[in-house]
């Protein structure tokens, strides 16, 4: 907008030059008249002519002026025309030189309505023409007469070529600032149009960045509830109904009755701190091998399985999120164990390497045919394993066979791990159960 405004602001003042400068040779005309009118005390008929000259060049300019617009780009009628004005001034100058006042605003004509090539002949003429004026007229036969001419017309030559020569430098100077400003106008056209785009991209994106935060705080949630309170009202569900085949008041039915009302105040702690977006207890003061040994405990104490830790490498810092996906991935396949593998004992094997950790769950329980049908394999619990683990650019593999029990196997590459020219040498720990 700013741009546009200074592009009307400069034709503005070229127009206000244009007018003054074309009401100039009218003036200059007048005064020309009335001091000829004034002094000479020639013939009437002289007199006659002169105001008949003077006449027909006032007529002349008023036309070009009326006219030059409409005849813009007809550069033969143009120069037509100057070359009929610049003849009678030349006229009135040899009728009576005083009209030399009104002479030199010829240099103007060619410099409004002829293009750059054809100025410098005309303004030769204009300077020959206001040159005879300073003479007094036409040179007489004397060589020295001739040669003062001369003088006059080539002194009023340098001064028309100077004229040219600033025209020149005026014309392309406006032409650069023209073109400054084009170019900014459309700068300003186009940054407004980029503007505009960034806009309506931003507004996608933001609504984009907000469905894919409600995706994946829907994904965490079903995830969430499903590693603790569908796992966690599965073991109550188990609980009861062991404690309901046992004698009420033995010591078995108040073991399952402890073991339902614990796993409910765990699945309860378990369910706020999902809410809150908060780690697990067992990682809240623990290492991964800790929680993961407290898991196990657990798990075996409610189960009646027995389970073994074992931690190889050296243990290295993990980001919350690995830790949060293992040990989720840990308690999804203990779960399946108990629910579907009929196992006797389970190996939980956590191994740290140089830039990779694994977590292996193996039973020794029924196992089943790798690409058949199994409950284990059905569901939304081996969907959110492979989903967390995947979504920290590891791999989730599952190996069975019908009678050599289920071998669960997640790893994750480590970030930032730093490499080691020694490789690690396992060394187990020991047993939860």
């Amino acid at each position: 907008m700013t741009d546009t405004r200074q592009q009307v602001e400069f034709a503005l003042v070229n127009e206000r030059e244009l007018r003054l400068l074309m009401g100039l040779p009218f003036v200059m005309l007048a005064i020309a008249t009335a001091l000829a009118v004034a002094i000479d005390h020639g013939s009437a008929s002289k007199l006659i002519t002169e105001a008949a000259l003077a006449s027909a060049s006032g007529v002349w300019m008023a036309i070009i002026v009326l006219l030059r617009r409409r005849w813009h780009g007809q550069e033969r009628l143009m120069l037509t025309c100057c070359g009929v004005l610049i003849g009678l001034m030349a006229a009135l100058v040899l009728t009576d030189p005083i009209f030399g006042f009104y002479a030199w605003t010829g240099y103007f004509w060619p410099g409004v309505t002829l293009r750059f090539r054809w100025r410098f002949p005309t303004f030769a003429l204009v300077a020959t023409v206001v040159g005879t004026s300073q003479h007094g007229g036409l040179p007489a036969s004397s060589s020295s007469s001739w040669l003062s001419w001369i003088a006059f017309v080539a002194i009023n030559l340098l001064a028309a070529t100077a004229v040219t020569r600033f025209a020149r430098t005026r014309e392309e100077e406006h032409a650069r600032r023209q073109e400054v400003i084009d170019e900014l106008t459309a700068a300003n056209s186009e940054l407004e149009a980029s503007l505009a785009e960034n806009a309506g991209l931003h507004a996608q994106l933001l609504a984009q960045a907000r469905e894919a935060g409600m995706l994946d705080e829907r994904q965490r949630m079903a995830g969430e509830i499903h590693d603790t309170l569908a796992q966690g009202l599965v073991g109550i569900i188990t609980q009861l109904e062991a404690a309901s085949q046992a004698p009420a008041g033995s010591h078995e039915w108040s073991h399952h009755h402890e073991a339902a009302v614990e796993l409910a105040r765990e699945s309860l702690a378990e369910a706020r701190r999902s809410v809150q977006a908060l780690a697990p207890a067992q990682l809240e003061h623990a290492l991964l091998a800790d929680a993961l040994r407290s898991v196990a405990a657990k798990w075996s104490g409610r189960s009646g399985v027995s389970v073994s830790v074992a931690i190889t490498g050296q243990q290295q810092a993990l980001s919350e999120e690995t830790e949060l996906a293992l040990l989720r991935v840990a308690q999804e396949a203990l779960a399946n164990v108990a629910k579907h593998a009929h196992a006797s004992r389970v190996v939980l094997t956590l191994s740290y390497m140089r830039d990779l950790i694994s977590l292996d769950v193996r039973d020794d329980g029924i196992g089943f045919v790798s690409g058949s049908p199994s409950p284990r394999r059905a569901g939304f619990g081996l969907t959110s394993m492979r989903q967390r683990i995947e979504a920290l650019a590891g791999c989730l593999e599952i190996e069975s066979g019908l009678g050599a029990g289920t071998t669960i196997a997640a790893s994750v590459p480590i970030v930032g791990a730093e490499t080691s020219s020694h490789p690690p040498a396992p060394h187990p720990i020991g047993r939860a159960a």
